[in-house]
């Protein structure tokens, strides 16, 4: 089958395609025919072995799993022998392993049946960024919220606004001057340029998905029982990226009346059927022999909202 590889890490010329056996099943496992493949964050941390902390999970020396990718959308082909949710045929979407390829494997429990409404590449964006976003708006017993969305363009943050919208908050989003009209089109109530204006206001809730400005300055924009997510670790030292802050976000929330939090969230079932109701964030597709140009892109800041690969 056909697939995207990499031996060595690296930026986006690391990546090749290449002709590669069909992965086998596990009995707690289905083989899925890939569709459509999401492009993500993820994704690049894996090409890039960065921060370098990340090569204890992704192998210190070279990629462990040669093919990127976990998001995908397809059509059930082999079905393992425990497994009971689904048969040969069934159009999925979720997180599988290596999905970057013509076939990859995946468990039931992270994968759900497609709905009709969703197109493949449309389904194949949604699980990481989408559970990401929405496990940061969680848990809030607040009917409406004001909400800060720092990064609002990218992957993580459209579904955050799209998310926010849906359970009816005030949201107010970040981005740069060419995703402006993008980020309006999500649904944002009120948009900033972070090129020309300064962060103002008062929030009850706070994503920053940019992972750059210091908690003092966030927390200032907080009420006093606000909450502060964070996520990403593109832009920090090469050892730990951005992830510093998250665990000083971690050490010091127990000890301060805000919240906050820096979830690590791999998408499940629960969360798949809860992102199928808001609209898919999908700003285009590349074939998969493109995806040093989709990921390119991505790793550029050019993409707003979410790319896929189709087979």
């Amino acid at each position: 089958m056909k697939a995207i590889v990499q031996t060595t890490y690296g930026d986006a010329d690391v990546l090749r395609l290449a002709d590669v056996p069909r992965p086998t099943i596990k009995p707690n496992q289905v083989l899925v025919r890939v569709h459509a493949a999401g492009v993500d964050r993820g994704a690049w941390h894996a090409m890039t072995g960065l921060p370098l902390v990340a090569r204890l999970g992704f192998g210190l020396r070279s990629p462990r799993n040669p093919t990127p990718g976990l998001d995908l959308a397809g059509t059930v082909t082999e079905v393992g022998e425990r497994v009971t949710d689904f048969k040969v045929g069934d159009e999925v979407f979720g997180e599988g392993s290596r999905s970057w390829a013509e076939y990859a494997t995946a468990k039931p429990h992270r994968l759900l049946h497609k709905p009709e409404h969703l197109t493949f590449p449309q389904a194949a964006v949604i699980p990481t960024s989408g559970a990401t976003a929405l496990r940061m708006l969680a848990p809030s017993t607040a009917p409406t919220r004001d909400v800060l969305i720092i990064g609002a363009g990218g992957g993580v943050g459209s579904f955050a606004v799209l998310l926010a919208k849906s359970r009816g908050d005030r949201v107010t989003a970040v981005c740069s001057t060419a995703k402006l009209e993008a980020v309006r089109r999500f649904g944002a109530d009120h948009v900033i340029d972070y090129t020309r204006e300064p962060l103002t206001g008062s929030y009850d809730l706070i994503i920053d998905i940019a992972g750059n400005r210091p908690l003092p300055a966030l927390r200032a924009l907080l009420r006093p029982q606000g909450t502060l997510c964070l996520t990403g670790g593109e832009n920090g030292g090469r050892f730990f990226g951005g992830l510093e802050r998250n665990l000083q976000a971690k050490t010091v929330s127990p000890f301060i009346k805000h919240t906050l939090r820096a979830p690590i969230v791999i998408a499940n079932r629960t969360d798949l059927a809860a992102l199928t109701s808001i609209s898919s964030p999908l700003e285009r597709t590349y074939p998969l022999e493109e995806a040093r140009t989709a990921m390119d892109r991505l790793a550029t800041g050019r993409v707003t909202g979410k790319l896929a690969l189709t087979m």
